[in-house]
């Protein structure tokens, strides 16, 4: 409450930037609340000098000072709280205010843009080029400005390639990444930058490049594990699977492990080089994972690769963490890995029924049936229609959205137990599994073509189109094998209906019109089917998601076997009917 004093000023203003280092560096972050002592400190220079601006934010009031107050014996204080009030803007991602705050320390208009063509450029060099006068050895300091001066600098090199990255300017962000990791700055500062320079030559389409940047990271810091799971995501995309395993196994093992504790902050180092930065784009490249999305990664990686035991082993482990709260304790964000939870346990089953886990398999289904029951409505519709003027709210598309995931899912707990029974030899309970998976089907009201679909709902749709197609010729084919070759028929003709030109579909419609006798009709289904396109098939699988990795399973299971033998007796009997016209 005293009034100022010029006499004091130098070491009241010393005082200040004490009091707000040791305050930043209790709290380990840039606090905004300290800016305003910094504030304070600024217009109590002003009034030493006779001068009133409340009315000038931050900004002004730099300007105001140092152009204004020459005393030899305040450069150094100012210039020490001028390098606290960098840093704070730096943290607070004001380039501009920072880039004019330097030009103002330097004492030009001009310095930067000489010599620069952009404004981050020119920060760079007015950083660097900003020479701190000495502190009085009367007055000392914590941190000197002159330490500051690195740390801005690699603050502001590696915020600056941040936004580069986020932009998709990556040359630049590349060239400022690389040059924020010249700095002097401690190893976990240095493997951040590595591992953002490594994300950024992945995002140029050069992984070798981006595995050399996020190895050096790990070299670094091992501790730094979003690099490995970095490391992982490249390896997946060269295609190298036993690598990425071999990487996201390594990831889960540190993840298990106690973090070790952090260190404390050094009184010759109260602004840590990592404080200055911190931006959206750097959480999301630095995000740990929880241990359970490493778990799903590596269950989910070996079932699409084939390496059922392995799948179905951590498919289970991540089970039995749901049992125990997992759903709790893992947040739900944008860049997570894990799928809905009914979408695991039917990756699961999926697992199980590769391994010849059948039984199991029923088991987990059970569980999806059962907790999806409650959820669904007991009629649906795909979209309003069309002669109704008003658009749905957002919040009715999220429930039919919601209402069809759960029917899909409900609906694919019953195809798999279809199929389970099915392998257990059980052709009557494998039919009832696919019926019940067929009436589910028959809640959804479809309105038009698909083509007015609203909002998203289009994939859940095919999803459902799919899963009543698989289910058909499921039942189909246990049909057959009973010799039921009637219904195997009905049902392998509606199957054709949801998805014309089907090759397995239209196979078994031949085999079944041929175990009929009706050989004339099969002979031109035959003739129609060897006309249609190859591969259409797994084209229309691979649109979109109209095939999750949980049915992938199950198409393989409607795979036609006979083709060969049928393509005989067929032509055959074309060779024969050509012989005798009145065959």
């Amino acid at each position: 409450g005293l009034p100022a004093a010029f006499a004091a000023l130098p070491l009241e203003l010393t005082v200040l930037y004490n009091s707000l280092l040791f305050a930043v560096g209790a709290s380990d972050s840039a606090i905004e609340g300290e800016a305003e002592g910094v504030r304070q400190g600024l217009l109590r220079v002003l009034e030493a000098h006779g001068v009133c601006r409340q009315d000038l934010n931050t900004e002004g009031l730099w300007q105001k000072v140092l152009q204004e107050v020459n005393a030899e014996e305040l450069k150094a204080p100012l210039h020490q709280l001028g390098a606290l009030q960098a840093a704070w803007w730096l943290a607070a991602g004001q380039l501009g205010s920072t880039t004019h705050l330097f030009r103002l320390l330097s004492n030009t208009k001009d310095s930067g843009r000489a010599h620069c063509t952009d404004t981050e450029n020119e920060l760079l060099f007015l950083i660097k080029a900003w020479h701190a006068p000495a502190e009085e050895a009367s007055l000392p300091v914590v941190q000197s400005a002159r330490e500051l001066k690195e740390i801005l600098w690699i603050a502001a090199a590696f915020l600056q390639g941040l936004r580069d990255l986020e932009a998709g300017n990556f040359p630049t962000a590349l060239f400022l990444l690389q040059e924020a990791a010249r700095g002097f700055c401690s190893k976990r500062v240095l493997a951040q930058i590595y591992t953002c320079l490594g994300c950024c030559a992945q995002q140029m389409g050069k992984p070798q490049t981006a595995l050399q940047h996020l190895k050096r990271a790990l070299q670094v810091d091992f501790q730094c594990l979003p690099a490995l799971s970095h490391v992982a995501a490249v390896y997946r995309e060269l295609g190298e699977t036993e690598v990425e395993l071999q990487a996201l196994a390594l990831l889960y093992e540190a993840l298990e492990k106690k973090p070790l504790a952090a260190a404390s902050s050094s009184l010759f180092c109260l602004i840590q080089k990592e404080l200055p930065v911190r931006t959206p784009i750097l959480a999301s490249l630095l995000h740990h994972r929880h241990p359970s999305e490493v778990k799903y990664l590596l269950a989910q990686r070996c079932l699409q690769d084939g390496r059922v035991a392995d799948a179905t082993e951590h498919y289970l482990d991540f089970l039995s963490l749901l049992q125990e709260g997992l759903q709790q304790q893992v947040p739900l964000h944008g860049s997570s890995p894990l799928p809905r939870i009914p979408e695991v346990f039917l990756e699961a089953v999926s697992a199980l029924q590769q391994g010849g886990r059948h039984q199991d398999a029923i088991t987990v289904c059970e569980e999806v049936i059962s907790r999806m029951t409650d959820l669904i409505p007991r009629m649906l519709q795909t979209e309003e229609k069309l002669e109704q003027p008003e658009c749905p709210s957002q919040g009715v598309e999220l429930f039919r959205k919601d209402s069809l995931c759960c029917l899909a899912w409900r609906a694919a707990g019953y195809l798999h137990q279809g199929w389970a029974w099915a392998k257990l030899g059980k052709s009557k309970e494998a039919i009832m599994q696919f019926s019940r998976c067929l009436g589910d089907l028959l809640r959804v009201q479809i309105y038009g073509s698909g083509v007015d679909t609203t909002g998203n709902l289009l994939t859940e749709v095919e999803v459902l189109q799919k899963i009543r197609l698989l289910a058909l010729i499921g039942r189909g084919m246990q049909f057959l094998e009973l010799g039921r070759h009637k219904e195997a028929l009905l049902n392998f003709l509606h199957s054709l209906q949801i998805s014309p030109g089907h090759q397995a579909a239209a196979s078994y419609l031949v085999q079944t019109l041929w175990n009929l006798d009706r050989k004339q009709e099969a002979a031109a289904q035959w003739q129609k089917l060897c006309l249609s396109p190859a591969g259409e098939d797994g084209q229309q699988e691979g649109q979109g998601r109209c095939c999750p990795l949980y049915l992938l399973w199950c198409l393989k299971q409607v795979a036609f076997l006979h083709h060969e033998s049928l393509a005989r007796s067929v032509q055959e009997y074309l060779r024969t009917r050509d012989q005798d016209p009145h065959r």
